[in-house]
């Protein structure tokens, strides 16, 4: 029987015991519940996209509208009266300056300048002849037998004979003028245009008439404005260096050319408010076509050491900019920003950005200041992922 009683006895200071153990671990597992619940974020988890804030050499543009103006225009007309009997080039050709064009009958100036040959001709042989009378008449007059009035009336002769000279080889310089207007040659390098003659046609000098329109495309003008807030630095920094000078196409994507400005208007137009620019461009490629329209960017600074995020990392509310930074332990922190420039999907940050930063770039919509985030994509060098 005490056998019995002690069996009995240890069975229950062994239940004891374990009910004991059973109740610690209990009490510990509900402690690390507790824990985990208190870390635990209190809303949802929302999934962003990041960028890193960077430092950069950020230019800085000034932006207009602008026409393609070609180098040099030259509308070739005729300076003499005749038939066009040669056309030497065709429609839409590059020709150098000098290169024939237009050929107008030769004949009839050929025929004045033998004309005005021929009285020259006539006139100096008249000239040689009164010339030696005179010569006589002078050394007779002392002796008596030849008059003074003689001798002068000789003297008025030769005079007319070289005026006469002088009034041919006029005539002569002037046929052969003709006679050169009959050629026509381009007067500048450049590309023809559309023709408005046809061979075979005569043509009046008093009338006018273009023959043909040569443009110089390389290189090439762009004419341009921009407002007139932008004249002082525009001014101060084209003075120091020329400015950059890029050209886009109507949709303000594809750029065509880099070029430098060349010209800054002497006043603004008060009327707009703007300031009239000139930027020159090689045009090598010829990208750029007389009377388009382009989008024009004109580079005034250049902002060292910027801040710069992309541009959609920025939100505007009431009270201005703000973004959104990402933090160690995965929470957001909500700042205000002053935001520099946005140009070409880049922002220029001066205050609220660091560089080094992890910056919200896509999911910000869903935040409030202290949100819990997932980032799904980080991307690095300032480009989203």
């Amino acid at each position: 029987m005490a056998g019995v009683k002690r069996s009995s006895g240890v069975a229950a200071i062994v239940m004891v015991l374990v009910a004991a153990a059973g109740g610690y671990f209990a009490i510990e597992q509900m402690g690390r519940d507790k824990a985990r619940a208190a870390a635990a974020p209190s809303g949802p988890v929302i999934p962003v996209t990041t960028t890193i804030a960077e430092t950069r050499d950020v230019p800085v543009f000034v932006r207009g509208i602008g026409t393609v103006q070609a180098y040099q225009t030259v509308q070739v007309k005729s300076r003499v009266d005749g038939q066009i009997i040669k056309i030497a080039f065709s429609e839409g050709q590059d020709v150098k300056a000098g290169d024939p064009l237009f050929q107008i009958d030769p004949r009839p100036f050929k025929a004045l300048l033998e004309q005005a040959q021929a009285a020259r001709q006539r006139d100096e042989a008249q000239l040689a002849g009164a010339q030696q009378d005179l010569e006589r008449y002078s050394k007779l007059i002392g002796s008596g037998y030849q008059s003074r009035q003689s001798f002068d009336q000789q003297k008025t002769l030769v005079d007319t004979l070289k005026g006469s000279i002088a009034a041919d080889q006029a005539q002569i310089d002037t046929a052969q003028l003709n006679l050169a207007y009959a050629d026509i040659r381009a007067p500048i390098d450049g590309r023809t245009g559309q023709r408005f003659v046809d061979l075979g046609n005569l043509i009046q000098a008093g009338q006018g008439t273009t023959l043909v329109t040569i443009t110089q495309i390389k290189p090439i003008y762009v004419n341009f404005t921009i407002p007139q807030y932008a004249n002082h630095n525009l001014r101060k920094n084209h003075a120091a260096n020329p400015l950059k000078v890029l050209a886009y196409a109507a949709d303000d994507k594809f750029k065509l050319a880099e070029g430098t400005l060349t010209l800054v208007d002497n006043q603004i137009d008060t009327a707009t408010g703007t300031l009239r620019l000139k930027a020159s461009f090689e045009n090598s490629d010829e990208r750029l076509w007389p009377g388009e329209f382009v989008n024009v960017h004109l580079q005034t600074s250049v902002n060292k050491g910027a801040v710069t995020v992309p541009q959609r990392a920025i939100m505007q509310g009431a009270n201005g900019y703000y973004g959104f930074v990402v933090k160690p332990d995965l929470t957001v922190e909500r700042r205000d920003l002053e935001v520099v420039s946005q140009q070409d999907g880049l922002a220029v940050i001066a205050k609220g950005f660091a560089a080094g930063e992890k910056v919200v770039v896509d999911g910000q919509y869903r935040l409030v200041n202290g949100s819990h985030v997932r980032v799904d994509s980080p991307a690095a060098s300032g480009q989203s992922g």
